[in-house]
């Protein structure tokens, strides 16, 4: 059993000169936000165009950074190349709703249905999963905006983030049957009609843009060259059970797994017979555990975070952690 890391952060980053697609992952509370944070700063210095956004419901970048990001792309004070985006889903909601609504209106005109696209509409957006679907489509719209070298998501936790970055897998299946189901239809009222003239079919339209959308955002999220999923844990048991869980499931989706960054771990050489037995206990617990990491992720450590004596918040903090992620 090793107990060396094989292969660390800087170099994984490094001999991937194509990599644009970061994302960091894991159960709630184990610094996914702050990782993000300190990867964007390093990929910053490196003179790299950095987009650094938040596909977490529960935004905290701009408490992170210590300004207000939410809503739109927004320069990071002190960092050059940096900017922050917490996505804000209340727009392509609405935008969705519209669209839905227009759509729905059309087929029932084209169906020769009288009732108002309204109630089809509130049907079809009153699932839970229609603002992670709006979160998708924000993530996806970002990514092929192609404005910035690189991209560096901060994902709500693993269980969110695999169903969030599987979308695009179930987006193309679910189009590619409406779509047959749709050209079947259209058929079948040519054939009826007494014109020969083909008739305008915006929801078709819509269909092939979207899946076209799906399959580009599809591409992306499965090259290993341009995406890269970071899973991060602190050495307890509860952490390292979620993405030990979820690994095999990304490797499933063929969404290149990036590697494993231990967060929080205390440093030994700071603690003594004279420490306080909370601290010391404390550091035999991450001590076994550790022993866990090493076997179950083999490997792929990229890289062990020291617990800091203050909260990591603001860019000099965030430009410390970086230093200790891509040592």
């Amino acid at each position: 059993m090793t107990k060396n890391i094989e292969t660390s952060m800087k170099a994984y980053v490094m001999d991937r000169q194509r990599l644009r697609y970061i994302f960091f992952g894991g159960k709630g509370g184990v610094g996914k936000t702050v990782m993000a944070g300190a990867t964007a700063i390093w990929l910053a210095k490196q003179g790299r165009r950095v987009m650094l956004a938040s596909t977490n419901p529960v935004h905290s970048l701009s408490g992170l950074l210590g300004q207000n990001v939410f809503g739109k792309p927004t320069a990071v004070e002190g960092v050059p190349n940096l900017w922050a985006y917490e996505i804000d889903t209340k727009d392509t909601i609405e935008r969705s709703k519209q669209e839905i609504r227009d759509k729905i209106q059309w087929f029932l005109k084209f169906a020769d249905i009288s009732t108002k696209a309204d109630e089809f509409v509130e049907s079809a957006t009153m699932n839970p999963a229609f603002e992670e679907s709006a979160m998708f489509e924000n993530m996806v719209e970002l990514m092929l905006g192609n404005e910035y070298d690189v991209y560096v998501f901060d994902t709500a936790p693993t269980a969110n983030a695999r169903r969030l970055l599987g979308m695009s897998k179930v987006y193309s299946l679910w189009v590619n049957k409406m779509l047959k189901s749709r050209e079947e239809a259209r058929s079948l009222r040519e054939l009826l009609s007494f014109t020969k003239k083909k008739e305008a079919d915006p929801l078709m339209d819509y269909l092939v843009s979207f899946r076209d959308r799906m399959g580009k955002a599809q591409t992306l999220l499965t090259d290993p060259s341009l995406t890269a999923f970071f899973f991060v844990t602190l050495a307890e048991a509860l952490p390292i059970a979620v993405i030990t869980r979820f690994i095999g499931w990304f490797h499933d989706f063929g969404i290149p797994v990036g590697g494993v960054i231990v967060n929080m771990l205390i440093d030994k050489s700071q603690v003594n017979d004279k420490s306080p037995d909370f601290v010391r206990n404390r550091v035999d617990m991450q001590t076994r555990y550790m022993d866990d990491v090493w076997q179950k992720f083999e490997g792929m450590v990229r890289s062990i975070v020291p617990l800091y004596e203050n909260e990591v918040r603001g860019t000099e903090s965030l430009k410390r952690t970086a230093d200790s992620l891509f040592v």
